[in-house]
């Protein structure tokens, strides 16, 4: 009996020594891997940019004046030549009491001028008909001998004289006529009588076939010199336009390809670099830092279907293919870290994690290309930390990742 209790002191003794031997020794480390692997892989730079109508004419007012309603919508088709606005000349101002008071005033006054004028053309005309005749009676005379050739020079000068005022009075009489005209029409043209609109009209027309694609203003009202009133374009003719970043610009030449994303449709569209502008300008981000950014332009290819959705002013994302390559060694990019001046990854083998220098080449964010260092097909912590080491025993569970 006491050696069967010494026997289950030791037993237990024993299980307990194990558990606490079990407890010190080191577990595995969970870990998450991937697999070297040969695949397709391009490296892009992403943007946001704006689709744009390549030709767009914005439709002016030349002179200031009074715009007719417009009888388009946005979107409505255009002829080349067709007339799309019509200008009127300005209309006439309210006469306040004292103008209007003037302006009869001045009626008055002409009137009066018009009537003196005529009296002094009437008056002129009765001499200028005595002294016509009295040339008459003077030339007789003179070939009879009865007159001297004094009297007869005399009395011609006073018949022309004559004849010279009476056609200055006469030039009298029209020039108060028209300065009664215009006095009357300050009364006759003023907006609080319903002034007399004009029919005489300035025609807008279009410059090209396409579509109004804005309406700056729609109602009749006054437009003032240079003034935009519509723009006209054709949407089928779009283009897209990027601000890139001029660190990634001077990757991007005139012919690379470039997809357009997430622009509302399912199909991802194709295009291709156009133009690179020459010259940067400075952006303020939304975190407040100072970015140096270039334009870059970019073409839809002929084969998109998809842009006939697409107008003026849509927003797209846009990857700028710079470098791509059929079968390419690649791994996960966070993989990858720092030992010195070189790039090393883990890679597991007999559930240890064994640290080895590798080469790496173009990276997009995702994946990185392994140019040495690796095989396909060997696993790689995706993620190590500072818990991972030469030789730690982790426990492995391979992650998908899909290659760009």
């Amino acid at each position: 009996m006491k050696t069967y209790r010494w026997g289950i002191i030791i037993a237990v003794a024993v299980a307990v020594i194990l558990l606490i031997v079990y407890g010190f020794l080191p577990r595995a480390v969970p870990v998450d891997t991937a697999k070297a692997s040969r695949s397709s892989m391009s490296v892009t730079v992403d943007e946001e940019g704006k689709t744009r109508i390549k030709e767009k004419y914005v439709i002016s007012a030349p002179v200031s004046g009074f715009m007719r309603r417009i009888r388009f919508e946005a979107g409505d088709a255009v002829k080349k030549g067709q007339v799309v606005v019509e200008l009127e000349p300005l209309r006439s101002s309210v006469l306040d009491p004292r103008s209007r008071a003037e302006a009869e005033a001045a009626v008055l006054a002409a009137d009066a001028a018009l009537k003196a004028a005529e009296e002094n053309s009437q008056r002129a005309a009765a001499e200028a008909g005595y002294a016509k005749a009295n040339l008459v009676r003077i030339k007789k005379l003179f070939e009879q001998g009865y007159v001297s050739k004094d009297e007869m020079e005399h009395a011609e000068t006073e018949a022309k004289r004559t004849e010279a005022g009476r056609l200055s009075a006469e030039a009298g009489v029209k020039v108060a006529r028209f300065e009664l005209d215009k006095a009357r029409s300050v009364l006759q043209y003023s907006a609080d009588e319903g002034g007399v609109k004009s029919g005489r009209a300035v025609a807008l027309r279009s410059p090209v076939d396409g579509r109004i694609l804005k309406l700056y203003r729609e109602s009749e009202g006054v437009v003032n010199s240079g003034e935009a009133l519509i723009d006209i374009g054709d949407p089928d003719k779009l283009e897209v336009r990027v601000e890139v970043l001029s660190a990634d610009a001077v990757k991007i030449k005139p012919g690379t390809p470039v997809l357009f994303k997430r622009w509302g449709g399912e199909p991802v569209l194709s295009g291709i670099v156009r133009i690179i502008e020459p010259a940067g300008f400075t952006k303020i981000s939304s975190l407040g830092v100072e970015e140096q950014r270039v334009v870059v332009i970019a073409d839809f290819a002929s084969a998109n279907e998809g842009k006939k959705s697409l107008g003026d002013g849509y927003r797209v994302e846009a990857s700028f293919v710079i470098w791509e390559g059929k079968d390419v060694l690649q791994i996960p990019a966070s993989a990858l870290f720092r030992k010195g001046e070189a790039w090393a990854v883990f890679i597991v083998k007999n559930k240890r994690a064994n640290q080895r220098q590798v080469e790496i080449g173009h990276r997009n964010g995702l994946v990185a290309e392994i140019l040495s260092g690796l095989s396909e097909g060997e696993e790689v912590i995706t993620h190590p930390d500072d818990s991972i080491r030469e030789g730690t025993h982790v426990s492995d569970q391979e992650v998908d990742h899909a290659p760009l």
